[in-house]
């Protein structure tokens, strides 16, 4: 995966941009056309005290409302910690949005501000798809292009 392309898309795509559900949906397009492994690439936003609600994503249907209580998207918004997750089965509470989920990365967005938007989600259909450079890369990504987000 070539982080440093899709950071340089995004950037020129992104740029000057605030609202945070355009940012989502031009996020989750890129990304998903770009990482060969994940199968659902999106959002799942902030909408309400310890609730989010999926939001701009390619792939099959996600799960409609996640409560911070529950899943590995739950997981990444209650904690504030990325969840790399090889094999879904082994996850106490896992969410089956999709019975072909293998593994999954959950990363939590934040704008400049530090208020939580929601939860950047990768869903694979390979056990162990993602890893902490994959993490670590889109985290600063995220972090650069939710900045100004409103």
């Amino acid at each position: 995966m070539d982080y440093n392309a899709l950071s340089r898309t995004l950037d020129a795509l992104c740029h000057g941009e605030t609202d945070a559900v355009a940012l989502m949906a031009t996020v989750a397009c890129e990304l998903h056309h770009a990482h060969p492994l994940s199968d659902w690439t999106g959002f799942y936003r902030v909408v309400a005290p310890e609730l989010l609600k999926i939001g701009p994503y390619q792939g099959g249907h996600g799960c409609l409302v996640i409560p911070f209580s529950r899943g590995v998207c739950g997981a990444a918004a209650r904690t504030g910690q990325a969840q790399i997750v090889p094999d879904v089965e082994l996850f106490p509470g896992h969410i089956a949005c999709a019975s072909s989920t293998r593994s999954e990365l959950v990363l939590p967005v934040w704008n400049g501000a530090g208020r939580l938007l929601g939860v950047l989600d990768l869903d694979s259909n390979t056990e162990a798809a993602f890893t902490e450079a994959d993490a670590e890369a889109l985290a600063a990504i995220m972090s650069r292009i939710f900045k100004d987000a409103e």
